[in-house]
């Protein structure tokens, strides 16, 4: 500690203390100082705010319940896996004895073939964003993950009917993009999965599950369990692409092991097309018209 003058100090002496004072990190406002929101001590506050920002928005925009869109990010347009299965067969068709472009020609043959449940999610998106704009409110509002592929397909058919659809993103180690396709207002990124997806369920009619891998997965599980135990009140859950899911998981088998009940292999609901997919939502809830929507 060093002692200071105890002389009156000059106004420009002031005047220069008190600057240095201002630009002193402990004066600014805490809402507006993001490095000490970004504090271990403060996860509890960030995780608040990660919980009322979307929720504030989306009820200032009507936006009373949703579907949601899962599947995988790497399955593209037709158009795209093409181009890409065309860019892999020229490099191989160059390098013939290359065992990893082989590997990659055969990986691009699948995801053209995969290609076709980017259209299947876009045509759905379509047929029920026609009736979102019933009444003062929105219903069926397609929110997807916000990222590329099914879920670039899910937000696009909505874009093209010109309805407002919804993208939560989240911040990956590899920077990942918003499509293009998510109406701006209505796009949110998160830190936290665990908030992200309570939004994912919180206005829920139902849920559209495409092909995909370990994230796709993850939804679609805890979606299940939170029914299961009661977490969730029930919502039809549509699987599109009957040979995939059969192959990805035997819910029989689960049952018939008895780590699960046969009542819970009736939660989900296996289609082909857009149209299953939407006329079975429009049964389950013409079934039950009188349950509460909202969480």
């Amino acid at each position: 500690m060093n002692p200071r003058t105890t002389k009156e100090l000059l106004p420009e002496e002031k005047q220069a203390l008190i600057v240095k004072i201002r630009a002193a990190k402990a004066y600014e406002r805490a809402y507006e100082d993001v490095e000490f929101l970004r504090r271990k001590d403060l996860r509890a506050v960030r995780l608040q705010l990660e919980l009322l920002k979307p929720e504030i928005v989306l009820r200032e925009h009507k936006i009373r319940s949703t579907i949601v869109a899962f599947g995988s990010a790497r399955i593209l347009s037709p158009e795209e896996s093409k181009r890409r299965l065309q860019s892999a067969q020229e490099a191989l068709a160059e390098r013939p004895r290359d065992v990893e472009l082989r590997r990659r020609v055969t990986e691009a043959e699948k995801k053209v073939e995969l290609s076709r449940w980017y259209d299947e999610a876009r045509r759905f998106a379509g047929l029920l964003s026609k009736a979102q704009q019933a009444g003062q409110d929105l219903e069926y509002v397609i929110v997807t993950g916000g990222g590329p592929g099914i879920m670039e397909g899910a937000n696009r058919g909505a874009w093209e009917q010109g309805a407002k659809n919804i993208g939560l993103n989240i911040t990956l180690p590899h920077e990942q993009d918003p499509n293009p396709y998510i109406t701006p207002e209505l796009c949110f990124q998160f830190h936290y999965f665990a908030l992200r997806k309570m939004h994912f369920l919180m206005r829920a009619k139902a849920l559209a599950v495409f092909p995909g891998g370990y994230g796709t997965l993850d939804e679609l599980f805890e979606t299940l369990t939170l029914v299961q135990t009661g977490k969730k009140r029930p919502l039809p859950i549509v699987l599109f692409g009957k040979e995939f899911w059969k192959r990805t998981i035997d819910f029989n088998f689960l049952a018939e092991q008895g780590v699960i009940n046969w009542d819970d292999v009736k939660l989900v609901k296996l289609v082909e097309t857009a149209e299953e997919g939407w006329d079975h939502i429009r049964k389950f809830w013409k079934l039950h018209r009188g349950a509460r929507l909202e969480e």
